[in-house]
């Protein structure tokens, strides 16, 4: 019996996997859908061994996933010792000019790297990344083509970069595999460093403001790294976890909400973790490096995200889910597999996803960030100390909450909205226009 039994499983081994690697295959040649596009790519940060990938080679708009190219940058420079994280930058007219989400200091303004990067990594203030690019590089044109360098040399074949902050801009692309791979060299080149990519909140005077990925702190083992939103690219995430000295690396890109991110982040950790008796027949697909890339243009869920059907309920849940990483549109394809070009047989291997991966948020204990020099001990105590609040989490569900410009650009497509994390719409017209031609009124947020 014994031996009959390992001949049938051998068999159907030799049945299935063929099977489950042409889907994949298939998978890689076809158009991606916009309606139910998503990337993803579930690596070990230790060897590189890609776990599961879906899409993982279409490029995609990055959005602020984009400030893990710019954080590897500076800490590049700080290796270097080019500069040092109590160097102090200025806020230019070009980085105050920069939309929301950013901290917003007058031009003039100094602030360390170190502040700087606390800063851009839990805010996701897109003038602090300017600050960083200004100051590493000399100017935002010379630092995004030292960023696409260095890719390219870190084997991010795909990535382009024209900003350090992934405001929307048609050359401005990545793809989820590229992200796994600057994720894994953080990881692996600046250990030291960890603490930026999973620091849970900043205070900043009296003002708390929390990290908008939603797994640190209600994740088990989560430790990075960075969200990211724009209309054009859907909800993005690069996640990090931990357990038993083992550390994984989901990216998902293009989530139908931030809660679908979330879910589907946690769910592919979860099963990266989980010792599954038939993983032996799903597809093997290598190392991380040698995923081929895909000839093709980024997908655009503009339409999807943002469309004259959904505009108003994507943007309110987006600002619903800056404070409630849970809020969402209530679909329930938060943890289902929204690509239909995967192999059903593939799926139906796959454990299924647990229905509760995030525990719900709990008190969190800020690191302090100021502008000036750097401050003694004592004087960070001293602004630890100072009472701390929160902004509203639900006044951007509130109709009256609307401000001045949101109301009179409310509409226009060619206008920008940003969300900030207290709620409030920010609304500012479109500054680039596109090298391609394509419009480039693609929604952003700091999640």
């Amino acid at each position: 019996m014994h031996i009959n039994g390992v001949f049938r499983r051998r068999a159907l081994g030799f049945l299935l996997a063929p099977l489950a690697l042409g889907a994949a295959a298939l998978a890689t040649v076809l158009p991606i859908r916009a309606a139910s596009a998503m990337a993803l790519i579930l690596v070990d940060a230790d060897s590189g061994k890609v776990l599961r990938s879906e899409n993982a080679t279409y490029p995609w708009y990055p959005a602020s996933t984009t400030k893990l190219m710019t954080l590897y940058m500076t800490l590049n420079a700080i290796r270097d010792q080019r500069i040092t994280p109590d160097t102090l930058f200025t806020v230019s007219p070009n980085a105050g000019e920069q939309a929301p989400t950013k901290m917003g200091f007058p031009v003039g303004t100094q602030v360390t790297v170190d502040n700087a990067i606390k800063m851009m990594m839990v805010k996701s203030a897109n003038d602090m990344a300017v600050v960083l690019a200004e100051g590493v590089g000399g100017s935002v044109e010379t630092f995004a083509a030292q960023m696409t360098e260095t890719a390219h040399r870190l084997g991010m074949t795909e990535s382009n970069f024209v900003n350090p902050n992934g405001l929307p801009d048609d050359g401005q692309i990545v793809s989820a595999r590229d992200l796994a791979i600057l994720a894994r060299a953080l990881i692996r080149e600046f250990p030291q460093y960890n603490s930026y990519w999973h620091v849970p909140a900043i205070k900043y005077g009296r003002r708390v403001v929390r990290n908008y990925n939603p797994l640190l702190g209600r994740y088990a083992g989560a430790d990075g790294m960075k969200t990211g939103f724009i209309c054009s690219s859907g909800f993005n995430l690069v996640a990090t976890a931990t357990r038993d000295n083992r550390q994984l690396i989901a990216v998902v890109l293009g989530a139908p909400t931030s809660a679908a991110r979330a879910q589907k982040a946690a769910e592919m950790l979860e099963s990266g973790f989980a010792r599954r008796p038939f993983a032996w027949l799903l597809p093997a697909f290598g190392n991380v490096n040698a995923l081929t890339p895909i000839e093709a243009a980024p997908p655009d869920l503009k339409d999807d995200m943002c469309g004259p059907h959904r505009k108003r309920h994507a943007l309110e849940a987006a600002m619903a889910d800056s404070a409630d990483p849970d809020a969402g549109d209530g679909s329930d394809g938060a943890g289902a597999d929204t690509n239909g070009q995967n192999s059903n047989l593939v799926t139906a291997l796959r454990a299924p996803a647990p229905k509760n991966l995030l525990s719900e948020p709990g008190p969190v204990t800020p690191v302090v960030v100021y502008t000036g020099p750097t401050r003694t001990a004592e004087q960070i105590a001293a602004l630890a100390a100072l009472p701390a609040y929160e902004p509203s989490k639900k006044k951007g569900k509130h109709k009256g909450a609307k401000t001045a410009e949101a109301k009179q650009t409310e509409g226009k497509p060619e206008a920008k909205k940003e969300t900030k994390k207290d709620g409030k719409a920010i609304v500012k017209p479109a500054q680039r226009k596109p090298s391609s031609g394509k419009t480039t009124d693609r929604t952003t947020t700091a999640q």
